[in-house]
C-alpha cells in the first residue's frame, strides 16, 4: 500500500525501504546486534538516521553529549547502500543508529 520494498537482512531480520528511508524489523528468532536490553518483540524495530559526513563526526557528537556508544563504528547496509554505523540508546533504552554513507556510494557524505 505504501510502496515499501521488503528486504531480507542478515541475522534473521527484515527491512521496509521507502525511498531512501529504511525501517529495520527484528523478527522472532532474529539475532540483532547489538542485542536490546529488553528483548525486542517480533515486529519491533530500531531507528536509523543518516549522519551527513564521516561517522567520526557522529561519534564525537554523541561523546560530547555524554551518550554512550553501544556498538560501532561498524559496517552496515542501509536504505542508500553500504555505510558505517554507530548505535546508541535514547533515555528510554530504545536502540538508535546513525549511518554515514561513503561519498559517491548512495549518499551525500563529503570526503
Amino acid at each position: 500500500m505504501l510502496g515499501a520494498e521488503i528486504l531480507d537482512l542478515p541475522r534473521g531480520r527484515k527491512a521496509y525501504r521507502l525511498g531512501d528511508q529504511q525501517l529495520n524489523v527484528h523478527l522472532r528468532g532474529s539475532t540483532p546486534e547489538p542485542v536490546a536490553r529488553v528483548r525486542v518483540t517480533p515486529g519491533n524495530s530500531d531507528l536509523c538516521f543518516v549522519w551527513d559526513g564521516p561517522i567520526d563526526g557522529a561519534v564525537a557528537h554523541l561523546r560530547d553529549r555524554g551518550i554512550a556508544i553501544e556498538l560501532g563504528p561498524v559496517e552496515r547496509t542501509g536504505a542508500r547502500g553500504d555505510g558505517t554505523s554507530v548505535y546508541f540508546r535514547d533515555p528510554d533504552g530504545s536502540l538508535l543508529e546513525f549511518i554515514s554513507y561513503r561519498p559517491g556510494v548512495g549518499g551525500d557524505a563529503p570526503a
